[in-house]
């Protein structure tokens, strides 16, 4: 998972860009957690709930985005993504379908996903 943080000089937010099939968690930092310590917080102590066994799964839904912990993985889903399938579809559409699901939802490692948040407030605080 490649990603880069900018600043955004005009409008003085923090944006994430992220590599082709993590698209999701850009918009997500972005909206649900931006520079907010309390929701970073409660993701690290999602994560640290996971680790420990406390917990096999946990899912936190933000206004636009949830996110899922499990013990191999975090996905990051856009709420408002279409959960239907594409098999009906003619072949154009369908292959429209598949990139509009794959920008909606993004999977990474828990451990990525643990320090790319770190990253994240590394960043966000330097703005301040």
């Amino acid at each position: 998972m490649e990603y880069e943080f900018v600043h955004d000089a005009i409008t003085g937010a923090a944006k994430a860009k992220f590599s082709y099939g993590h698209e999701a968690i850009g918009p997500w930092l972005e909206v649900e957690i931006g520079d907010n310590t309390q929701k970073m917080t409660d993701m690290l102590t999602a994560i640290a709930n996971i680790d420990s066994g406390k917990k096999n799964e946990i899912m936190i839904t933000g206004r636009e985005y949830s996110v899922t912990f499990s013990h191999d993985d975090v996905i990051v889903q856009n709420n408002s993504s279409i959960n239907g399938e594409a098999q009906d579809m003619p072949a154009e559409l369908a292959e429209d379908f598949d990139d509009y699901e794959q920008s909606c939802s993004s999977t990474c490692g828990i451990d990525d996903f643990r320090q790319l948040l770190l990253s994240w407030a590394k960043f966000t605080n330097s703005l301040q």
